[in-house]
């Protein structure tokens, strides 16, 4: 099966989530569904056990877990990473959000939305080495330098700023860079950055996707190194 299934202990935002994926399941508790490991399962914030229900949800079910905040925070998204979901985001977000979100998850990247990743990124820049030539030298000289500003932390934003540049050219140049280095999305380029910057000379670098991958910790918090 490959349902995207809401579980929730309120229908505030239930016409919402229906416009943006018209065949999506809504419950209170979502058993008896009987729930797969290609299923999507968006999971209330607000439902009181919403922390062992993802581990029970990604262990017994081995599904993919969205957690949905009707107030988002860092703390909390964090926490929910943490314990296995692969994406954390508002409960009302814009349909077309919820669209995309599927789509990144569904494909193995994490979402965790800009502010939350410029965060991560600026926690993992000080536990990563400075990205040597030969990684980037695939890349072109702007590419380098959107590649560079993006693993320090920067938001596309502060990117486009910083180069004098569109929020655009920044996302098309990500779309080459991601392409170019065989990785989905921000922390996986920081991850690949700082690893080929470490490896002896000759050495392949290891893969940096999927879910065998193995954890950089930081912080309290351990990332797999395929999440994004």
């Amino acid at each position: 099966m490959n349902r995207d299934i809401f579980i929730s202990g309120h229908a505030i935002a239930a016409a919402r989530w229906q416009q943006a994926l018209p065949h999506a399941l809504i419950a209170e508790s979502g058993r008896g569904f009987g729930i797969g490991p290609n299923d999507l399962v968006w999971l209330s914030a607000e439902l009181p056990d919403w922390r062992s229900r993802i581990a029970e949800l990604v262990r017994q079910n081995g599904c993919s877990v969205v957690v949905l905040s009707l107030q988002p925070d860092q703390h909390e998204a964090i926490a929910a990473l943490e314990l296995g979901a692969r994406g954390y985001a508002h409960a009302l977000a814009a349909p077309s959000l919820l669209r995309e979100i599927a789509t990144v998850v569904r494909h193995g990247g994490l979402w965790v939305g800009e502010e939350l990743i410029s965060r991560l990124l600026g926690a993992l820049q000080s536990r990563l080495p400075a990205a040597n030539h030969g990684t980037l030298a695939a890349l072109s000289q702007r590419e380098r330098e959107v590649a560079q500003a993006v693993t320090s932390g920067m938001s596309n934003k502060e990117v486009a700023r910083v180069l004098g540049i569109t929020e655009r050219t920044v996302k098309a140049h990500l779309g080459a860079i991601f392409e170019k280095l065989g990785v989905r999305d921000r922390l996986q380029l920081a991850l690949r950055v700082g690893a080929a910057a470490t490896m002896p000379a000759g050495s392949a670098p290891a893969p940096v996707s999927g879910a065998s991958s193995p954890a950089l910790s930081f912080g309290p918090m351990a990332l797999a190194a395929g999440a994004a």
